[in-house]
């Protein structure tokens, strides 16, 4: 395999912190961050969760996503299992940077896109340049 093929990722359990009330695993979901020159893209893949079982939470700059799977139903007997399911978490530090009033989320098939909008004093800007 060469450098430039793509490796799948292994899904990677999250440390407990606490006693947890819901039975299961929770996961680190698997994250791709994009910059603009006006932004940063989040993209955290969450299989299993839809938009109303997202949680986001922002306390002292300190942003938690949890995404929390519904389990199956109880009327399925399980034959085969090839990858674990559980919930998902994950806590990224928000700088200075960040307008973190301004963040937006949506949630599509699994996938969580939050836009996380540059403060004004972090976006590029260009400075003219006086002569004489």
């Amino acid at each position: 395999m060469t450098e430039q093929e793509l490796k799948p990722k292994v899904k990677e359990e999250a440390p407990v912190k606490g006693e947890r009330v819901r039975p299961g695993r929770v996961f680190i979901p698997a994250v791709d961050i994009f910059e603009t020159p006006e932004t940063l893209v989040l993209v955290a893949d969450m299989p299993g969760v839809s938009g109303d079982n997202v949680t986001l939470d922002l306390k002292d700059n300190l942003l938690i996503i949890f995404g929390q799977v519904n389990p199956s139903p109880e009327k399925e007997t399980l034959l085969a299992q090839e990858y674990a399911i559980g919930d998902f978490y994950r806590e990224f530090q928000m700088g200075e940077l960040i307008d973190t009033g301004k963040i937006e989320a949506s949630v599509r098939n699994g996938v969580l896109t939050l836009t996380l909008p540059k403060a004004e004093k972090a976006k590029p800007r260009r400075i003219e340049v006086k002569s004489g």
